[in-house]
């Protein structure tokens, strides 16, 4: 891997690949104070994802006082176009439970924070969390934001994160259906020959009284009553 890239170790992880196990109590063993931790399994993962499967490895050695040491070592491109194999060793003394397995696996989560993964495990502010009767958290303890990996940074997680809830849809506001339009009136014909169509005259109404006005001499001696009129 290319050592600008050596920065990606030190990403936070998601909540899920965090595991927690009370350290100090209260005297009434009531609370207990949040100690978070990673597992060996996430810790692999996160050098697969940024470094590659080919490209990191392990070793163990015997620490004093029976305890172990691990050196993890990975492989760095330099700008120049060279790589080198670079190793960073820490160690832990052997678990009481499973002894020799719990001593392999802590020696590999603290030589892993020699590259800065799940350093900032060790900033988390102090948190006092309510346990149940046997001791272990009765609720699991929260990760302030600030110490949340961003959306779309850092290094992938070895765990699936759950889907999202897809955001429903915006319907489209639903256009009324057009109304009909009113066919415009049927036009007279106009009349093909001869005397053009005089226009019609309304019909008067019921209780209207008719009213007949004298035609108007027009000189040829035709004296007959136009038509009715209002």
């Amino acid at each position: 891997m290319k050592a600008s890239d050596l920065s990606r170790l030190a990403a936070p992880f998601p909540p899920a690949d965090i595991e927690w196990k009370p350290g100090a109590t209260t005297r009434d063993k009531s609370k207990g104070l949040a100690m978070a931790y990673l597992t060996s399994r996430a810790v692999q993962q996160r050098f697969d994802d940024v470094c590659g499967p080919a490209d990191w490895r392990n070793e163990f050695t015997a620490g004093p006082d029976g305890g172990v040491l691990c050196g993890i070592s990975v492989r760095v491109e330099r700008e120049d176009g060279t790589a080198e194999w670079v190793t960073k060793w820490d160690g832990a003394d052997n678990s009481q439970v499973e002894a020799v397995k719990g001593g392999l696996s802590g020696a590999t989560k603290r030589a892993a924070v020699q590259w800065g993964v799940g350093r900032y495990l060790y900033d988390l502010p102090a948190t006092w969390v309510r346990l149940d009767d046997r001791g272990r958290f009765a609720e699991a303890p929260r990760v302030p934001r600030e110490y949340l990996p961003s959306s779309g940074a850092g290094a992938p997680s070895g765990r699936s994160a759950p889907p999202s809830a897809e955001a429903p849809r915006e319907r489209s506001p639903q256009r009324s259906a057009p109304r009909p339009q009113r066919s415009a009136p049927a036009q007279r014909p106009a009349p093909t020959g001869g005397e053009p169509a005089r226009p019609s005259r309304p019909t008067p109404r019921s209780g209207q009284r008719r009213i007949v006005r004298p035609a108007p001499s027009s000189g040829d001696g035709d004296s007959r009553a136009p038509d009715p009129g209002f």
